[in-house]
């Protein structure tokens, strides 16, 4: 993969889902700190365990953003585990919430991590499609860097799916991206890039 896209420890610590009403000294909100800090620590058991209990109280509380949150962090675990299916259903009730609440920036972090469920099943449609719904919102929002990035991710995915030529013609859109912006040496390499996918 390359080297451009987010790792997902980076992907951890961004900032909570929707925003977060839950007063910080409830209980579950307690619970929800700790299951995270101990899956950021590797301790997938006791994490799994608190981060449940916080999502069950948030359930039981109606708390949309501690659903949220409880389910994108329990969809980091089950990815962490290699639990692809867990994930996506974690990521989905994310991404559900995200849709209702109009955030758009947390739903491009969420079919992030749905990607890399999708790889890791090798679904490689189900991966483009989560791809292009990020390269529709980056477009959106004028978001240049965020368009070569995920395009690069769908160079990528293509590439991983034996799809030399949908890469090579990714490659080469970004190539002409970066040329519109006189970066020579970067539209460059991603000429060459799509060069040798087709040699």
């Amino acid at each position: 993969m390359s080297g451009t896209i987010q790792p997902l420890s980076n992907i951890k610590k961004m900032p909570n889902f929707v925003e977060n009403k839950t007063p910080p000294n409830t209980p579950e909100q307690k619970e929800y700190e700790e299951g995270k800090r101990l899956l950021e620590n590797g301790n997938f058991g006791q994490a799994a365990a608190a981060l449940h209990n916080a999502l069950l109280s948030f359930e039981e509380k109606e708390n949309k953003s501690g659903i949220a949150n409880a389910s994108n962090q329990l969809g980091h675990l089950c990815l962490e585990k290699k639990d692809y299916e867990g994930a996506l259903k974690h990521y989905q009730r994310v991404r559900d919430i995200c849709d209702e609440a109009g955030d758009r920036m947390s739903l491009i972090a969420v079919l992030d991590k749905r990607i890399d469920a999708w790889l890791g099943l090798e679904n490689y449609s189900k991966a483009l499609e989560d791809s292009f719904t990020i390269l529709d919102f980056h477009e959106d929002n004028r978001n240049v860097q965020g368009v070569v990035v995920i395009m690069e991710r769908i160079a990528d995915i293509h590439l991983l799916a034996g799809e030399k030529e949908e890469a090579a013609d990714t490659y080469r859109v970004i190539a002409s991206i970066h040329s519109n912006f006189k970066h020579k040496g970067y539209s460059k390499r991603f000429e060459e890039k799509a060069e040798k996918v087709l040699s």
